[in-house]
């Protein structure tokens, strides 16, 4: 993030949604639908992303931009995922989990639209005990009944850890750890986009662990904007595709599963939301989204709703059964 921040033609299921033909929906009824089942179900088709800075106020600082009420528009504009910065580690949330009463209404909200919510956490490292600890908030949180559908892990942050080496070992232990506790919750690693750290800047984050944590992870969110990009990668193809192809070489893995995430929305073009699907479709990815919903202006929100339902991102590949079987 940047706030700290399979075949191809395999048509999936329709996203099922409270239609206005359909009878009354949820929202309108007041009813509250029963949870969604846990699956990779979660990060298939379109994302929306939301960081703290935009929807709590202590970060915001004064009114958020993006309230439970923008959940209406996202549903309206195609998502299917909210994917919401769930917890921290800094001062203005010492006890981890941001405010709970606010969390419960984005859940709720998100829930009766018939979407999934994925609550993301980023590690500092440097207390591998506190971000156990964090992570296990997300996993665990639970406010009248509603819970979040995934957990995403945000493995960015080098400061916390600047040897590379121990940097590596603290983040291989978050990931097993919690890989080993957690059986009832899909795990996604939104990891540093392969291109960045191998052709780009090599300095930032080099030697990174992939086949180590691969074992922990269910599916892989690489952050890969191309906004700021000089050429060829100042595009939303080429540096998504790459930096998939790159990920999935460095795995051994060429079915390894993705959703990568595009931007900075509000410095992206109109061309850029086709140039992304397309993406998506040729790296037989099973969902994306760009960073972020506020600075996605409502155009180019159409713009990309409008790829995952007859544009390039239409027929992407479905989710495939989730918990996968893992070796002893």
């Amino acid at each position: 993030m940047v706030t700290g921040l399979a075949a191809l033609g395999c048509a999936a299921p329709p996203i099922t949604r409270p239609t206005s033909g359909s009878g009354p929906s949820a929202l309108a009824t007041g009813t509250i639908p029963p949870p969604l089942p846990r699956s990779l179900e979660a990060y298939r088709g379109q994302g929306a992303w939301v960081d703290v800075y935009d929807f709590v106020e202590v970060y915001a600082k004064g009114e958020p931009s993006i309230t439970p009420d923008a959940v209406d528009d996202m549903a309206a504009r195609g998502v299917h995922t909210l994917f919401l910065q769930a917890a921290r580690w800094d001062d203005d949330t010492p006890a981890g989990i941001v405010d709970p009463k606010l969390l419960w209404r984005f859940l709720s909200r998100a829930h009766r639209h018939g979407m999934h919510v994925v609550g993301w956490y980023l590690p500092h490292f440097g207390d591998v005990e506190r971000d156990l600890d964090r992570l296990r908030q997300v996993r665990d949180f639970s406010h009248d009944g509603e819970q979040f559908d995934g957990i995403g892990i945000d493995i960015e942050y080098t400061e916390g850890v600047p040897e590379v080496s121990a940097r590596n070992a603290a983040l291989i232990e978050v990931m097993s750890r919690f890989r080993a506790e957690t059986t009832n919750m899909p795990i996604a690693a939104i990891v540093l986009p392969a291109v960045q750290i191998e052709v780009v800047n090599k300095s930032y984050w080099p030697d990174f662990p992939y086949r180590e944590i691969a074992p922990s992870v269910d599916i892989w969110q690489p952050m890969a904007y191309w906004s700021f990009r000089d050429p060829p990668y100042d595009d939303g193809y080429r540096f998504v595709k790459e930096s998939i192809e790159r990920l999935r070489n460095n795995l051994g893995d060429q079915t390894a599963r993705t959703a990568p995430i595009g931007g900075v929305a509000d410095e992206t073009k109109d061309e850029h939301m086709v140039q992304f699907a397309e993406a998506l479709r040729d790296t037989g990815s099973i969902g994306g989204g760009m960073y972020d919903w506020n600075t996605l202006n409502p155009g180019r929100q159409w713009l990309l709703r409008n790829t995952f339902v007859d544009g390039p991102a239409s027929a992407l590949p479905p989710p495939p059964a989730w918990p996968t079987p893992r070796p002893a």
